[in-house]
């Protein structure tokens, strides 16, 4: 409930329903889609009878193990990018991660490739020893990827936070 509570609390500030100072900050896009992820993510786990991880919480190994196969997915992984200082970024597409990510992003397997390369541009460049200009220039058709990505999944967010607080009782009423 707490996870609920927290996105409705992210939604709120998008809605304007908070103090005139907060409504002009407004959570960031950052936040926006990481509660939308935790609440698709939470629903993804429960489908699965799954209990999902809170800090503090104290679980078995076993448990643990189930709930991060069912997370971020078991066996070899799926997607696999190896960048240019050498390193093998890879992920799974059968998790409730990469359910999320494909629910929020449209598609995973381009959001998976343009987010690896994007959250690397530094590392490349100081690999190659050439200013960051350099590789953001080279890299030019996966930041526009990353920002059309990034504005579908806080667009997605958005609404989904939307519909979860709809889904909300009203404070003061009865339910029937």
């Amino acid at each position: 409930m707490r996870t609920r509570a927290a996105a409705l609390a992210v939604l709120a500030l998008l809605t304007g329903c908070t103090a005139p100072a907060a409504k002009l900050t407004g959570p960031s896009p950052d936040d926006v889609i990481k509660a939308a992820t935790q609440i698709l993510t939470d629903s993804c786990l429960r489908r699965q009878h799954l209990v999902p991880p809170r800090p503090g919480q104290k679980v078995s190994a076993t448990d643990q193990q189930r709930v991060s196969d069912a997370l971020f997915g078991s066996g070899p992984a799926e997607l696999s990018l190896r960048l240019p200082t050498g390193y093998v970024v890879r992920a799974h597409t059968d998790g409730c991660l990469a359910s999320a990510n494909q629910r929020l992003y449209g598609d995973q397997r381009r959001w998976f490739q343009t987010s690896v390369i994007v959250n690397n541009l530094q590392p490349e460049a100081s690999h190659d020893g050439v200013p960051l200009s350099v590789v953001r220039e080279r890299h030019r058709a996966e930041l526009a990827d990353w920002d059309r990505l990034r504005t579908h999944a806080v667009t997605t967010a958005t609404s989904l936070l939307r519909e979860e607080e709809q889904q909300q009782p009203t404070r003061g009423t009865t339910q029937p």
